[in-house]
């Protein structure tokens, strides 16, 4: 079986979603105490926690972090989502970053969810960045 985003059920993804974008601890729990693990991981990665990385690594679920690095732009992540994985895996990583043909191929397949995936990661990552560039933002 190939492993991809589209294995979940749709109601599982719009939890991932809402622990990617604000409501974050209440979803997470969730996700973790309900048999989904790895998507809590995922999240956390996704907010850049090398922990959870190596936790998805080390239990077979090594496919969401290149997921992870796909969608930060990494090249060879990219290279094997397009060869190991569904294409809505990377079309989705692409639309996470404001690719409009992926957006677009999304709506045409009526992939709804992975566009609110794709909107929930894009604000993670918009929020990240106006951290880093606040200039009075002290990380310890």
């Amino acid at each position: 079986m190939r492993k991809g985003l589209e294995q979940y059920d749709v109601k599982v993804l719009l939890l991932l979603a809402k622990a990617i974008d604000g409501e974050r601890e209440d979803y997470f729990k969730w996700l973790a105490n309900n048999g989904y693990k790895e998507l809590a991981a995922f999240s956390n990665m996704l907010q850049d926690d090398i922990e959870a990385e190596q936790w998805l690594t080390q239990n077979g679920h090594g496919w969401l972090g290149i997921v992870s690095h796909a969608i930060d732009g990494d090249q060879n992540s990219r290279v094997w989502m397009q060869n190991n994985m569904h294409p809505v895996n990377l079309t989705f990583a692409l639309a996470c970053r404001g690719d409009e043909q992926a957006s677009t191929w999304l709506k045409e397949h009526n992939l709804d969810i992975f566009l609110i995936l794709a909107s929930a990661v894009a604000g993670l990552r918009n929020k990240q960045e106006l951290d880093t560039a606040f200039p009075y933002k002290m990380r310890f």
